[in-house]
């Protein structure tokens, strides 16, 4: 009988469902991605890399897992894409509804259709947030609507979409795009990141495609593009939505993972610690002193 590993190795008392504040769902899934394939191995690698990391965070002074994060079953519904996103749907609910801060580790991008629809039913006037290099904005794609090339479309119908870092899409997808709220990778000017804060409303979810970063310091990604996104200026824009904003949960996707190269498996680990560590230092923050 295999034991149950928890996430990161931390101690059992940390990583019980009735104790943890947090909850962490894995979603194996490469389903409907179109060029490299391996995104289903992501969970794993990320899984592994932070069994490898320091669990003490420098720049928040905080050691995050004694507030708990519970490990759930890998959600491997694959039977189709709308049975995937539906799943997806299903456990983020029953997380949510459980008052657990829910987070989610893809997989392709596609799993974050189900999330984001958790999320938008259960807070009010919801943000999401996309970084990321694609637009993601098809109506459909390759026959389905849950393909990742459509993963933010319907967010885009039914929730406040700011979208940063991109730098690939296709001209069909303008019609459904609102270029006020598109943060475009070769044109981020000196105070974007107010700007796309003040756009926000109090409710955030954010949602990472690993891709919106840079190939030199992430290449293990599905469809790596140039020009992407640096390590300490991503942090800084994700640190000030969770000093200033009420983030609600989030998603990483896209970690395609190659067994030759781990460097992108832990910015896949330590960005995720980094967010919770960042969620629980401003949890009592009430955004009022704009100084740091």
């Amino acid at each position: 009988m295999t034991t149950k590993k928890n996430y990161a190795g931390i101690p059992d008392k940390y990583a019980r469902l009735d104790e943890a504040k947090v909850v962490l769902i894995p979603v194996p899934y490469d389903g409907t991605s179109t060029w490299q394939k391996g995104a289903d191995k992501g969970p794993q690698a990320f899984l592994e890399a932070s069994e490898n990391m320091e669990l003490f965070d420098i720049e928040t002074r905080s050691e995050m897992y004694k507030k708990g994060i519970y490990l759930t079953p890998p959600v491997t519904e694959n039977s189709s894409p709308e049975k995937m996103v539906e799943a997806v749907y299903k456990t983020t609910k029953n997380y949510i509804q459980q008052e657990k801060f829910v987070t989610l580790f893809g997989g392709e991008h596609s799993i974050s259709i189900g999330t984001i629809r958790a999320f938008n039913e259960s807070f009010e006037d919801l943000t999401v947030v996309q970084i990321d290099a694609h637009a993601d904005l098809r109506k459909e794609y390759e026959g389905s609507k849950c393909n990742h090339a459509c993963a933010v479309h319907e967010a885009s119908k039914t929730t406040n979409l700011i979208q940063v870092g991109i730098r690939s899409m296709d001209a069909e997808e303008l019609e459904y795009m609102d270029e006020n709220q598109v943060y475009f990778a070769h044109d981020l000017y000196e105070v974007w990141m107010d700007d796309a804060i003040g756009q926000m409303t109090p409710n955030v979810f954010l949602t990472i495609d690993l891709d919106a970063f840079d190939p030199s310091i992430l290449p293990s990604t599905g469809t790596p593009e140039p020009g992407g996104l640096f390590w300490y200026e991503t942090l800084d824009f994700i640190r000030t939505i969770f000093k200033k904003k009420n983030v609600v949960g989030f998603d990483i996707v896209e970690l395609c993972p190659n067994p030759a190269e781990k460097s992108s498996d832990f910015l896949a680990a330590k960005l995720y610690y980094k967010m919770l560590s960042y969620k629980f230092k401003y949890e009592d923050y009430d955004g009022e002193d704009e100084d740091e």
